[in-house]
């Protein structure tokens, strides 16, 4: 009988997987159905029919569902000495998820997920691999991120997944976006065959019809009730029983079987199905210590419920979870405490742990400890959602108020890590009930903030951290306050032993503050944040008195106080390290220089941030870095990277659950569509961000993804349009506009005042921006001040300051786009002013510029001023770099600054061999041959 009878749609879609895998194509593809229906047989026929491709298996295991990247150990295993050709941060985050020896520290999951994937490509030389996942629905979470992770980069890999699973809501969740067959109940002609297969006789046709309406033409269900009927039965020669002996399911069968057996072999397969792994060793133990012999086995492997060898293996999942159902809760928790004791001789404390859980009757602390401790282990090895799901375990075993407060909140972090937002909000507001620590409270607001500023009301996010800054502030100005001789404070009022401590805690609460507020663009909430925290005492450690200084400084400039503000911040700026390593210091260098009006040195430090978060593995908080990347390189007119960038942090911000830090990305790749002419990209992606920034009161992305759209306007030459959508910027308030945005788009707002005929707004938005600039130090704002000066100008004083804009610009290698902006504004003032030789020269330049910066709109303008001034304009063809991929431009330009292979592999969450696939199609594009041609066409100020 073939097993597969009536899956002929199903077994080609394996036969094209397994086709591609052997050409060196990576895809995965999903089994999903209800149990019994053959997902398990499919993927045994796949398997067998792989070859020469390498198989590689794992099976979800009930059990072990909260330990985590149990499943990922039992899939790599065999391949786990390849770690060693992984990049360096790969391979030590996936040596420690799988229990290996590696560096101390919690790999970031991302990290894992990358360097999984970079294992199973090379696993997959030479001939390719299948990975076999069945039962993913009970696979643990940290094993399910990680390969999914993989699942959707496979490309050129030559690895296929093919993963089996139940049609359960969470893994329809996590596995919507995998392409799947769905096997569904066998039809009449198909059951009969079935039927024949399975009991040696031809049944009736009407015995084939209620059979199957009663299963719905599952096959499980179909031979397990089958089996239990007489052959007179089902050839219609004895009526069939009614009703036919299903009950509620599958389980019911199994359960009649299992009730059947012996009492002693009952007791022996609640041991195995508990166990969950099929261990002899440990099931026979356990069963010893019941007094169970190994031979009551014998009559289950009679009854062809499990086969005994290397494991003891249940015949199906629905078996091993029936024979539990068939048990008492006090059989249970008897094997749970036997299997408990043999894992503690044997080492094992994180199954030990949930085995001592499972036999618990009530709280018990040494209990709920050694959860605890299990979390922490299951954390150290980047398993976040798993280390959340034994917390709260463990805080429900947990008798006193006080800790279990204390792992609700460990819980709620360790969920918002492993991408939970919905259990994580659930254990905060858990332990939000019950806490009563001062401390505990804090961390508990802070997370809540935490928690809305990622993916919630960044108002609401203000509000929490201001109101627990103001907490902290005060509290670290009493305990400056000596009380007792030598400066200590009395611990029974809960204050600190030392003010130092203190004024730090106020500070980094502040420091959440201002974050919130700058995503909301709420000035007055940033000028009482640089109040009280110039307000601290100190003594100061040198990171706190630079984040004292930037908070400060900010706040003293918001209000208008430059006389307090620059020096703190030029006093700031100045500790910032040439070498800086700490991404968190670069970006608040970034935020201070914006205030100072220094947008160049601002993109210079959030460019420098995203290098040190990737080298470092700061993964977690890698979209968030990569939103201030993204516009570093934006503000240095590299269009088609700050694009890369922000796709890179989209997918990254969805698959982390971080809306908001999705709207920042979302909100850039709107501009850089506006800048390269792409309309209907450009609006999409403002609505899109929009849809988010404007119930999510994010005013900074609702300013950008609005500048964006003026921008489009005032590229395609509809100026009435453009001086609106900028004029509008300058009126939203908090949650909906944002100072910096208004900043920034000064100069757009002064040329589109000038050409819709608004010359009082144009004049009006000038004196903005020289108050703005007033404090800065570097060429940028000063060339752009001389512009829009030029720009409203009417007299012979314009073309001298468009050419001190073009001077100050000419040393500066990221502003081509200003420059090239200049440029046209000087041709075109030229132009109009009869002086047409002079004014080719500028509009031939700007041209050329635009088009080596891919922004077509621009270059048309351009081109078209050079045609009225006398000039054929031809158009040229697009520059090499405009043919590659994002994902190219990303690898080109990590090779071009120098990485390897596998440094760049590293940093992209890639394989070091799709690097390289990679490289071998951006070499021919770009007409070169070499990493140092690549090198040298990247540095060059164009590109």
């Amino acid at each position: 009988m073939d097993v597969l009878a009536g899956r002929d749609h199903e077994r080609a879609a394996v036969a094209e997987l397994l086709t591609g895998v052997r050409s060196g194509t990576g895809r995965a593809l999903v089994v999903r159905g209800d149990a019994g229906v053959g997902k398990s047989a499919l993927l045994r026929h796949a398997a067998d029919r792989a070859a020469p491709v390498r198989v590689l298996r794992a099976t979800g295991a009930e059990p072990e569902t909260g330990l985590a990247f149990a499943a990922l150990h039992q899939l790599l295993r065999p391949v786990a000495a390849l770690t060693e050709a992984l990049p360096d941060g790969q391979r030590d985050a996936v040596r420690a998820a799988l229990g290996l020896p590696a560096p101390a520290g919690a790999p970031d999951r991302f990290l894992v997920s990358a360097g999984v994937l970079s294992l199973l490509t090379e696993a997959a030389e030479p001939r390719g691999l299948l990975c076999v996942l069945d039962d993913f629905h009970w696979m643990d979470r940290a094993s399910a991120d990680a390969l999914l992770f993989a699942a959707r980069r496979l490309d050129t890999e030559g690895v296929g997944l093919l993963i089996g699973t139940r049609d359960t809501p969470e893994a329809r969740h996590l596995l919507r976006e995998l392409p799947e067959v769905r096997p569904g109940g066998l039809g009449a002609a198909d059951a009969t065959a079935a039927l024949v297969g399975w009991t040696g006789v031809q049944p009736a046709p009407q015995a084939v019809e209620r059979l199957t309406a009663a299963t719905g033409g599952n096959p499980l269900a179909m031979r397990e009730t089958a089996e239990l009927l007489t052959a007179e039965q089902l050839t219609g020669r004895e009526p069939l029983p009614e009703p036919l002996p299903i009950g509620d399911g599958v389980h019911t069968v199994y359960g009649a079987q299992i009730a059947r057996l012996p009492a002693d072999t009952r007791r022996l397969l609640l041991v195995a199905a508990l166990e969950g792994r099929g261990d002899p060793h440990l099931v026979l133990g356990a069963a010893a210590r019941l007094g169970v012999a190994p031979r009551a086995l014998d009559a289950a492997e009679a009854a062809g419920l499990v086969s005994a060898g290397t494991e003891i293996a249940f015949r199906h999942p629905l078996i091993r979870s029936a024979v539990p159902a068939t048990a008492s809760p006090a059989d249970r928790r008897a094997v749970h405490q036997a299997l408990a004791a043999l894992l503690d001789e044997a080492g094992d404390a994180d199954r030990r742990a949930r085995h001592r859980a499972a036999a618990a009757l009530g709280p018990d602390e040494e209990v709920a400890a050694d959860l605890a401790a299990a979390a922490q282990r299951a954390r150290d090895r980047g398993g976040y959602a798993d280390a959340a799901d034994t917390l709260s375990l463990a805080a429900r075993l947990t008798p006193e108020r006080g800790p279990r407060a204390r792992r609700l909140a460990d819980a709620a972090a360790a969920a918002w890590l492993g991408g939970r937002p919905g259990q994580a909000r659930t254990a905060l507001a858990a332990a939000e009930e019950i806490a009563e620590d001062p401390a505990v409270r804090t961390e508990l607001a802070r997370l809540r903030g935490r928690f809305e500023l990622t993916a919630g009301d960044a108002a609401q996010a203000l509000r929490i951290f201001h109101t627990a800054a103001e907490q902290a502030a005060e509290q670290a100005v009493r305990s400056a306050e000596p009380r007792r001789a030598g400066g200590a404070v009395d611990a029974a009022e809960g204050a600190p032993a030392t003010g130092a401590a203190a004024a730090r805690r106020a500070v980094e609460l502040l420091a959440d503050a201002a974050e919130a507020a700058s995503a909301v663009g709420d000035a007055d909430a940033g000028i009482r944040i640089g109040r009280l925290a110039g307000a601290l005492p100190g003594p100061w450690d040198r990171a706190t008195a630079f984040l004292r200084d930037v908070l400060a400084g900010c706040g003293a400039l918001q209000e208008g106080d430059a006389e307090q503000g620059v020096p703190l911040l030029r006093r700031a700026l100045s500790g910032v390290r040439a070498d800086e390593d700490d991404a968190a210091t670069l970006l608040w260098a970034a935020a201070g220089a914006s205030l100072l009006g220094e947008g160049d040195a601002a993109a210079g430090y959030g460019a420098r941030a995203g290098t040190v978060a990737r080298v470092s593995g700061m993964t977690g908080t890698l979209p968030v870095v990569l939103e201030n990347t993204a516009t570093a390189e934006r503000m240095n007119s590299r269009f088609a990277l700050s694009a890369a960038l922000s796709t890179e942090g989209l997918a990254l911000a969805t698959a982390s659950g971080a809306d908001n830090s999705a709207a920042a990305h979302l909100a850039n790749l709107a501009v850089c569509a506006a800048v390269r002419g792409r309309e209907e990209e450009c609006r999409e992606y403002a609505r899109r961000a929009l849809a988010i920034a404007i119930p999510h009161r994010l005013g900074l992305r609702a300013g950008v993804a609005g500048y964006a759209l003026g921008i489009l306007d005032l590229a395609g030459g509809r100026y009435p349009r453009a001086h609106e959508r900028f004029t509008a910027l300058t009126a939203a308030g908090p949650g909906a506009g944002h100072p910096i945005v208004v900043w920034g788009s000064a100069g757009d707002r002064v040329e589109a005042a000038m050409a819709a005929g608004d010359e009082a707004a144009a004049r009006e938005a000038v004196a903005f921006l020289e108050r703005w600039s007033a404090h800065a130090n570097s060429p940028r704002p000063g060339a752009l001040l001389a512009r829009c000066r030029a720009l409203v100008a009417d007299d012979d004083s314009a073309v001298p300051l468009y050419q001190e804009a073009l001077r100050l610009l000419a040393a500066d290698p990221g502003a081509g786009y200003d420059r090239a902006r200049t440029g046209l504004l000087l041709g075109e003032r030229l132009r109009r002013d009869r002086r047409v030789a002079e004014a080719r020269r500028y509009l031939r330049e700007a041209a050329e510029a635009f088009r080596q910066l891919g922004a077509e709109p621009w270059e048309r303008r351009a081109r078209g001023e050079l045609r009225a001034a006398g000039e054929t304009a031809e158009e040229q063809a697009p520059t090499a770099l405009a043919a590659l991929t994002a994902q190219e431009l990303r690898i080109a330009r990590l090779v071009a600054e120098g990485a390897s292979n596998r440094e760049v592999a590293a940093r992209l969450f890639l394989s070091p061999r799709t690097v390289e696939y990679h490289l071998y199609k951006v070499y021919p594009k770009l007409g070169i041959a070499s990493r140092t041609e690549l090198a040298r066409l990247l540095a060059e100020p164009a590109a």
